[in-house]
């Protein structure tokens, strides 16, 4: 299966398939300007819908993609779009206030957990590891296409069919892909075997006493906060800047700014895993999170004085905040134990998540302890990021990872 050109048209299909399943998964904070208002959600509810996502991840993502270690990836992916499926559904037809919208997000949040790092494990299980460096960086980039795109998706859908239907859109591109994925996407040929010390499947002990593989996660937990902080609040930051500096009817809307803001973070993280590749992962990941420690500290103040000013800090800020996310899950897959790289990709992905899980709820306390959406709310908002991920920055370099197999610096 890894040999000839099997590879590369996998890695297309899962990939596209990937850009289907994981198209609404931003639909609640791209609506977050008009579902708080309409529900009376004050900005840490708002928040804790936003997280519950993270956290139902969180929870299911260390069964679920440990579990491939044993049984095909395929079979695990196909029950978390099942999932996401459902969770949309029941968000278009049953949500109407905080704990509907609870509830529904995190159905969401276990189909994100059976497909995100499942998706990338069926790779993994079936390209060489040659390719595989790239696999990751393609797959992160379907992941990050999809995301942008669903910040206008659901702009567009529902400013012209309203809200409930955007989150049936959603629904329905999931199951699109579930029938590809089940239909064209081979099972593995063959089961995992158990590691020839005989650890039990879900003894997590030793992918912790992995050094590499945990700097690479340990990054990545922070990355991720920073990542979704941005993400679940950037809509909401644009668009209180517009209102106040009179920038309301900017053809850049909120939206459109969070799209491109996507893309771009998607061509980022695509050249960030090259720049690893040809100059050192190490490197390149410790350079990355230097300056997103300096611009995540100022955008929230600066931002705040001009509409303008406000997006292209986010450009800047967004390009430097995904230039490593190819990379750092590149480099705790490349430096697992193969016998265990689901496992490791779970606490991988386990400790991203909580990260995901705690960036947006932070902001949304942040702004509510500091008297709501203000100028200073959002600079302390943004400030409180910057400062986990200078401590990352610090546990990283005093880790010191291994480089990855394939990188010019390894």
């Amino acid at each position: 299966m890894a040999g000839g050109l099997a590879g590369p048209r996998l890695v297309a299909l899962v990939c596209a398939a990937q850009v289907l399943v994981q198209l609404g998964a931003f639909f609640w904070p791209a609506l977050i300007p008009t579902l708080m208002p309409l529900w009376g959600l004050t900005n840490s509810e708002a928040g804790w819908i936003t997280a519950v996502f993270y956290a139902a991840y969180l929870v299911a993502v260390p069964v679920l993609v440990t579990l491939t270690d044993r049984v095909d990836a395929k079979r695990i992916y196909l029950v978390g779009v099942a999932c996401t499926v459902a969770g949309h559904f029941l968000f278009a037809l049953l949500a109407d206030g905080f704990w509907s919208a609870l509830a529904s997000r995190a159905l969401a949040g276990i189909g994100w957990a059976g497909t995100y790092m499942t998706g990338l494990k069926l790779l993994a299980d079936q390209v060489d590891a040659k390719l595989m460096s790239r696999a990751v960086a393609g797959h992160a980039a379907s992941i990050g296409v999809s995301g942008a795109l669903s910040f206008s998706v659901a702009g567009l859908l529902a400013g012209r069919v309203g809200w409930q239907s955007a989150f049936l859109a959603a629904a329905v591109c999931a199951a699109v892909a579930w029938l590809v994925v089940a239909i064209a996407v081979p099972r593995r040929e063959a089961p995992a075997q158990p590691p020839a010390d005989g650890q039990p499947l879900f003894d997590f002990r030793p992918v912790l006493r992995n050094r590499s593989a945990m700097a690479y996660a340990i990054a990545y937990c922070v990355h991720t906060l920073e990542m979704n902080a941005l993400r679940g609040w950037g809509v909401a930051f644009l668009a209180w800047v517009a209102v106040g500096t009179g920038a309301a009817g900017s053809p850049f809307s909120p939206t459109l700014v969070l799209t491109a803001l996507g893309l771009v973070g998607t061509l980022a993280s695509v050249l960030g895993n090259e720049a690893a590749i040809r100059w050192g992962r190490r490197r390149l990941v410790a350079v990355v999170m230097g300056a997103s420690v300096v611009i995540g500290a100022g955008i929230g103040f600066v931002g705040a004085l001009s509409y303008p000013l406000a997006v292209a800090l986010m450009a800047v800020y967004g390009f430097v905040v995904w230039m490593d996310s190819a990379s750092l899950t590149a480099g705790t897959a490349g430096t697992a134990e193969p016998s265990r790289r689901g496992a490791t990709l779970a606490v991988h992905s386990m400790l991203g998540y909580a990260g995901g899980f705690v960036g947006p709820l932070l902001v949304g306390f942040v702004l509510d302890l500091s008297g709501g959406m203000s100028r200073m709310g959002w600079g302390l908002g943004f400030v409180s990021v910057a400062v986990l991920v200078l401590l990352a920055w610090v546990a990283f370099l005093v880790m010191r990872p291994g480089e990855v197999a394939g990188d010019r610096a390894g």
